[in-house]
């Protein structure tokens, strides 16, 4: 009777450390997630030498590729990060903005015209970046990332001494912000997808200033469990656009004093601020419901600034 008693204590023993383990590794899972569910600071650039144009925009970038290689998420398999989806959409728009500035950076701003010689460390930094986001071995996302970073730091010291350039000319800008401006378009063309009762959007945006002739138009479909992805790829986007923007009101002072376009590009960089909100939950409620349409409320101030880009754009082409 004793040994029947004893083995029934041990099994309860057994099920109970089983459950103790169980609920230490949901808490484990819990903490992590809360933890890597959280937003990047703001920037720390410092006060980059503005007589060396260039040194904030590439140090901004470099920057940028630290922070998301120090805790990429996209290709996590063997984590509780895993289960996320929000902070690697978030991570991804980054991504985005990231490569359309070291594309001009390779193609645009390292060179005097688009004949010269590509420079080499812009190159690299560009070759990097265009690895799958979503690779997690043989290579894997982050160390790609690195690569890229320490490429851009030594960029910056060939750009102090001289062996690197940086050409901060209007035509320049233009190219950048057009990269911007059509980024921004899909970006936002994605968030008033969002609306369950739109049901056709224009699937091609005419060019700045060019007269609409016709409207071609398409389907759209988004899934509800979209809805929050496009919401947070749509702020990685935004996140990165204002830490570029503010790096590019340094290096292109005097384009933009010349082009008395500071106060606008000012605006811009406001706008994107304001697209830094966190809602408990997505909601994509119809305009009568008392739910707020978070999509639309984010469109709104990312597309208002997309406009300012364009007028920008017009402004340095026309001023």
């Amino acid at each position: 009777m004793e040994t029947v008693t004893e083995e029934r204590k041990k099994k309860k023993g057994k099920k109970t450390a089983v459950l103790i383990l169980f609920l230490c590794l949901i808490i484990f899972c819990v903490i992590v997630m809360a933890l890597n569910s959280r937003k990047p600071e703001r920037l720390a650039v410092g006060h980059p030498d503005g007589d060396i144009k260039g040194m904030a925009f590439i140090i901004t970038n470099q920057l940028l590729i630290e922070q998301m290689y120090t805790n990429w998420l996209p290709n996590d398999l063997f984590w509780p990060t895993v289960f996320l989806d929000n902070m690697p959409n978030f991570q991804i728009g980054e991504l985005e903005v990231v490569r359309y500035n070291i594309r001009v950076l390779r193609d645009n701003l390292s060179r005097m015209r688009t004949t010269d010689k590509l420079d080499p460390l812009a190159e690299e930094a560009f070759t990097s970046l265009s690895n799958d986001p979503y690779k997690w071995w043989f290579p894997s996302a982050e160390s790609k990332w690195k690569k890229a970073s320490n490429a851009l730091k030594l960029l910056t010291k060939n750009l102090a001494a001289g062996k690197s350039h940086f050409y901060a000319r209007a035509d320049n800008l233009v190219e950048l912000l057009q990269q911007y401006a059509s980024l921004m378009g899909g970006v936002n063309t994605r968030l008033i997808n969002a609306p369950r009762d739109v049901n056709r959007v224009l699937a091609v945006e005419d060019a700045p200033g060019e007269e609409r002739e016709s409207q071609k138009l398409m389907e759209v479909d988004i899934p509800w469990r979209q809805i929050d992805d496009n919401f947070y790829y749509a702020q990685g986007v935004a996140y990165a656009l204002y830490e570029s923007l503010k790096a590019i009101r340094i290096d292109f002072m005097d384009v933009l004093t010349d082009k008395n376009s500071v106060a606008l590009l000012d605006k811009i960089i406001e706008n994107l601020k304001r697209c830094d909100f966190e809602p408990l939950i997505i909601f994509n409620g119809d305009p009568a419901s008392i739910f707020a349409n978070h999509s639309l409320n984010l469109s709104g101030v990312f597309n208002d600034a997309r406009q300012k880009v364009n007028s920008l754009i017009v402004a340095l082409t026309q001023g």
